[in-house]
């Protein structure tokens, strides 16, 4: 079940350095929300601190809260691997694991964190193959390498192994960035259906794409050179395109920067 996501008072470093600072936002479920800004503006950073893949980096730190509902993803007791179930990501490029084949790169998480019977791991990895309107370009070959398959079903595959695991928030790190505009559109069309059943946000420089397939629209922007990220305004994204509150948000829209 898709779920809200509570942002406060975020920074995150790395080492020493203040990436991002003072971030508080709500993410609504079932939407779509883009984080838009120049680049070095702390947004994927930002994104990867929602699910706990910041820290992974070394030196790497977040002060401040994140809540999936009424859960303090930093709370103590809390496991980072399960928040990344919860909340899965689908990377820049895509990344099937290359020695897999297409079936074994959906499953690999549920083999990962439990133990499914035959029949069970078939049904779910054609419910996800489905779920990323891939089954019927792959259902006959299954068993081939997932690195065969072209870049926009190489994504979307990637998009299936994350639903796999039932995730309740998906993560996209700029997921079209590396593909062809036909292979873009698919993603774009997946995106706006799996919605319904998922959080859902994307950070894009591509502001047409903002502008069609998210709900809220967040932008992001650097104070200054060395000066950490911040969020300068949040809304609706009819409203951040039509009408924003900030100068620089306009500025950045109509490409007078970034």
């Amino acid at each position: 079940m898709a779920k809200q996501i509570e942002v406060a008072g975020l920074d995150a470093y790395y080492g020493a350095h203040k990436a991002i600072e003072d971030i508080t936002m709500t993410i609504e479920p079932r939407t779509v929300t883009a984080f838009i800004g120049p680049s070095g503006c702390g947004k994927s950073t930002f994104l990867r601190t929602l699910n706990r893949m910041h820290e992974v980096v070394p030196g790497a730190r977040v002060e401040g809260k994140v809540r999936l509902e009424d859960q303090d993803l930093y709370g103590p007791d809390v496991d980072p691997v399960s928040v990344r179930r919860t909340i899965g990501m689908v990377f820049q490029r895509p990344n099937p694991f290359p020695t897999m084949s297409i079936y074994d790169n959906v499953a690999a998480g549920l083999r990962l964190n439990g133990r499914f019977s035959r029949s069970e791991l078939d049904g779910i990895v054609e419910s996800s193959l489905k779920g990323a309107n891939l089954w019927n370009e792959v259902k006959d070959r299954l068993n081939k390498p997932g690195s065969g398959l072209s870049g926009g079903q190489q994504q979307r595959l990637c998009i299936a192994r994350a639903i796999a695991v039932r995730p309740q928030v998906l993560l996209m790190d700029e997921p079209c960035s590396a593909l062809d505009p036909i292979s873009t559109l698919a993603i774009e069309d997946l995106i706006s259906s799996l919605k319904q059943d998922y959080t859902i946000v994307i950070v894009t420089h591509n502001m047409q794409q903002a502008a069609r397939v998210s709900d809220k629209t967040a932008f992001f922007n650097l104070a200054g050179q060395g000066q950490p990220g911040k969020l300068i305004e949040m809304d609706d994204t009819s409203r951040i395109f039509t009408n924003p509150g900030q100068k620089a948000t306009e500025d950045y829209i109509t490409g007078r920067f970034g």
